[in-house]
């Protein structure tokens, strides 16, 4: 759908004149709509199927059959990745840091380009634009340091938007949110920013922080100052009256650590499994995919997946024949080649075109 929001009407009317009033007479009618499609393709035992043409799939629009082009050849990738940066995540970022070389060679490529946003109540670009310079993209990615408590994803996915939206047409465009999968304090909503995502043909990809790693490894709030002195606690019978056995029997000022965090993340691991969350709805939503990690040689693989998973991929593109037809248009994708799976984006809103 390479328009703006007004474009989904399906068609443009210009004007044989740039006067005040639209002349008498027929006008000339330029339909723009287009649909893209990513799509990827496995085999049986889930490795990448790669040498299809456009004639080897059949796309279906609201059930529909579409007349479609496949691009099989590179297409050069402008990606934003957007990293989360507030206090919760800080005991991960050095891990994150790391990323800037493998991103530059596995991900982008020779003929891509980069920008990196940073996010916590603020969004904010640590590149001046984007560049394909991979020096300058590693060292804006070393510069992230922890901010406030709140992280504004939803945010930073529209910040993201209205930069892609400006690339060329002929660039995949991609976003890569590096994120705990919750969004505290966005004044934009998700549905929004899916809808503005989805009209750029953006492709949103997650790498997500484990919430639960973060809250057992961040740094403890130092103790504070036990207001009642060591003989004032009852301890065993025999047993001396030092604070450090007072301590140890008592668990006071810190000596066995608070465990209600980890009963409040376990019940939010287990409340995610019938709730989704912004991460999951950008990514299935657009094409997209999540992955996860727990230390650098995961986080590595990780990327090396992603990279491998945007240069198998099909660009499938279409002008849909439904276009009277508003609302939620599903896509289902058809390989005729047999044991295969196909993964694509289950669909796209659109309004209806005018008489």
């Amino acid at each position: 759908m390479r328009t703006r929001r007004e474009l989904l009407l399906g068609s443009l009317s210009l004007p044989l004149s740039l006067g005040a009033q639209e002349p008498a007479g027929p006008r000339i009618v330029v339909d723009t709509f287009e649909v893209v499609a990513p799509v990827t393709v496995l085999d049986s035992n889930n490795r990448y199927v790669n040498g299809l043409e456009a004639k080897d799939f059949i796309l279906y629009d609201m059930e529909k059959s579409q007349e479609i082009r496949a691009d099989v050849s590179f297409v050069p990738i402008s990606l934003v990745v957007a990293v989360q940066a507030n206090a919760s995540v800080e005991p991960v970022l050095p891990t994150i840091k790391k990323l800037g070389p493998l991103l530059e060679g596995l991900v982008i490529g020779e003929q891509g380009e980069a920008a990196i946003l940073k996010f916590d109540h603020r969004v904010m670009e640590l590149t001046d634009g984007f560049t394909n310079d991979g020096k300058l993209f590693t060292k804006a990615l070393e510069r992230i340091n922890p901010g406030s408590s709140t992280s504004a994803m939803i945010d930073s996915v529209f910040q993201a938007t209205r930069m892609l939206r400006r690339r060329p047409s002929n660039h995949r465009r991609i976003l890569l949110l590096i994120a705990e999968t919750q969004d505290k304090g966005s004044e934009g909503r998700l549905r929004e920013a899916l809808l503005e995502a989805q009209i750029n043909n953006i492709i949103v990809y997650s790498i997500n922080i484990n919430r639960f790693i973060t809250t057992i490894s961040k740094k403890m709030e130092a103790p504070r100052l036990d207001p009642l002195p060591p003989g004032a606690r009852p301890v065993p019978p025999g047993a001396p009256m030092t604070p450090n056995t007072t301590d140890a029997l008592s668990g006071y000022r810190g000596a066995t650590g608070n465990v209600m965090p980890l009963f409040v993340e376990l019940f939010k691991q287990v409340k995610g499994i019938f709730i989704a969350n912004p991460l999951e709805v950008f990514t299935q939503y657009t094409g997209g995919r999540e992955f996860s990690f727990i230390n650098q040689r995961t986080l590595e693989q990780v990327v090396g997946q992603l990279g491998e998973e945007l240069h198998s991929q099909y660009l499938l593109s279409y002008r849909p024949n439904t276009r009277d037809q508003g609302g939620w248009h599903d896509i289902r994708v058809v390989v005729a080649r047999p044991n295969l799976t196909v993964r694509t984006r289950p669909g796209y809103w659109m309004a209806a075109r005018p008489n």
